[in-house]
């Protein structure tokens, strides 16, 4: 099931997690800043109401009991209104108060205390004796002085949050937007490619975060172009082998029709079933070589590789006899290999039609099976005329086929061979095969374990 691909727009989320967090941040350091301004009022104002107090108490000892106190001029200043005080005796006779100041005692308790005081305001309280206790003094504060001042100081840390957060979204969208317009770039430059034109992608400045993008970019490309190269290659190269023998099959057909007697006329159409047979075997391994191109692996299973040898070459004896060659088979131990069971058979086929028909006459074709190591050896040798050893390399080419060669073929035995080697994690290795020179293909493959 294909799942749909969720996009979004980079630009809209960098600028919303960019604000958001500039936001949040800002938020936190106002209620940072609130709180601790309000606590840092709170001791000012607290050390402010002992201040008071401890100067009333001073000034009130100054007077005898029988003098008379001063009276208040009223208040001269909005918080003033807000401040009130009272001054007692120890008789617990009123001798001094603040205009506004009620005549019953703010609060009982010596020390800072906080309760609703007149309306539904909160006020704090500090009460002091003297140190004879003689007089005691009250001082209250509404708290209302405090929440307002401490409010005044955040409402000044707000403004610039409104006015600058949205030119800082401007900025942000406008930042992102001329850093984001390489990747514009890039993809208009890619998208305006023609489907042929597979060279890497260079701009001219890109951020280095899009670099492993790009890199990864530049590989595909470049395997993409690798892929089609073998391609063009292998359609060229099959077009060439498969001209040969369809060009054989018209001229015996033309030789066919033009035939005198029946005996021309036979030799005739049988050199067209040969060119048929050679056609059509042709055809099988380049659908073989072709299933083998794609780099997913094979499936694989426990093969029991000396039964699928055996198999191969009852499969091939009849050809060993038709020309005379003694096919030997050497597998007297069960092996297990790791492997996929076509292919190795195809694997198998191909190395002893290679060996049968380079092999003359009279030769012998010997195939081994064993376990050696951790792994299973398979080796193909036969007495034919072999391969140079500078020239082994080459044979395992597509379509590659050494000059000199009489025996007819299309090159693509040993490919298929080394690939289907290849994807089962080894490679063939071409040696001296039986007598002098003759050639042996071996490759060692993974055993089952357990």
């Amino acid at each position: 099931m294909t799942v749909a691909t969720r996009w979004f727009s980079l630009r809209r989320r960098l600028l919303v997690w960019l604000l958001g967090g500039v936001t949040a941040g800002w938020l936190a350091a106002l209620a940072f800043t609130y709180v601790d301004a309000h606590e840092e009022i709170d001791e000012l104002f607290d050390a402010q109401m002992v201040q008071v107090a401890q100067t009333l108490l001073a000034l009130a000892s100054e007077y005898d009991d029988d003098d008379d106190v001063a009276r208040l001029e009223s208040e001269g200043h909005k918080y003033q209104k807000k401040f009130i005080f009272q001054l007692w005796d120890d008789a617990g006779r009123l001798l001094l108060r603040s205009p506004r100041a009620p005549v019953s005692p703010l609060t009982d308790g010596d020390g800072f205390s906080e309760s609703g005081g007149f309306g539904k305001d909160r006020w704090r309280y500090y009460g002091q004796w003297d140190r004879e206790r003689n007089l005691r003094v009250v001082v209250a504060e509404n708290h209302h002085v405090r929440d307002e001042l401490t409010e005044h100081i955040a409402g000044r840390l707000l403004l610039p949050l409104l006015f600058g957060l949205p030119l800082l979204g401007a900025w942000i969208w406008f930042a992102t937007r001329r850093g984001l317009a390489p990747i514009g770039a890039i993809a208009a430059e890619v998208a305006g490619r023609a489907p042929d034109r597979l060279d890497p992608v260079v701009p001219a400045e890109a951020p280095r975060e899009l670099r492993p993008l790009l890199d990864a970019l530049n590989a595909l490309f470049s395997r993409v172009a690798g892929a089609l190269d073998k391609e063009r290659r292998f359609t060229a190269d099959a077009a060439h082998e498969l001209r040969t023998p369809l060009a054989a099959i018209v001229a015996q057909a033309q030789v066919a029709r033009r035939a005198r007697d029946d005996a021309e006329r036979v030799h005739a159409l049988d050199q067209i079933a040969t060119g048929a047979q050679r056609a059509a075997r042709l055809v099988d391994q380049l659908l073989t070589l072709a299933r083998l191109d794609p780099a997913a692996g094979l499936p694989r299973a426990a093969v029991r590789l000396d039964e699928l040898a055996a198999e191969v070459c009852a499969d091939h004896g009849a050809a060993a006899l038709e020309k005379n060659i003694a096919l030997e088979l050497d597998a007297a131990e069960p092996v297990v290999v790791q492997g996929n069971a076509d292919m190795l058979r195809v694997l198998l086929r191909n190395l002893l039609d290679n060996a049968l028909r380079y092999t003359p006459a009279g030769g012998r074709v010997a195939v081994r099976v064993g376990a050696a190591g951790q792994g299973v050896d398979l080796c193909v040798a036969d007495s034919g005329p072999g391969i140079a050893a500078e020239l082994r390399e080459q044979a395992l080419r597509r379509f590659h086929r050494l000059a000199g060669q009489e025996t007819g073929g299309s090159g693509l035995g040993l490919s298929i061979v080394a690939r289907i080697a290849e994807l089962h994690g080894t490679r063939p290795e071409l040696g001296d095969g039986i007598g002098a020179p003759g050639l042996a293909v071996c490759l060692r493959l993974p055993a089952t374990r357990g």
